[in-house]
């Protein structure tokens, strides 16, 4: 992921958004995989740039995932 990336994660059972390269989370937490999903899926939009989800929070390149990037509804 480069920086500035959108982040999508799980800690402990709750559901976080995060911009890649800072330590912060983005907003508040979820109870949902599906509206943290669509939260960072927004923020990512909005900010022209990957979204990626894990399915636990881990090392980079590390846990289930998958990439949408905001390009990708062109196709």
């Amino acid at each position: 992921m480069a920086a500035g990336d959108i982040e999508t994660f799980q800690r402990d059972g709750i559901w976080f958004n995060r911009i890649e390269g800072e330590s912060r989370t983005l907003g508040t937490s979820f109870e949902s995989r599906s509206e943290a999903i669509k939260v960072g899926r927004g923020a990512a939009t909005a900010r022209q740039v990957k979204h990626t989800v894990r399915a636990e929070e881990g090392p980079s390149g590390t846990g289930n995932l998958y990439d949408w990037h905001p390009r990708d509804l062109m196709n």
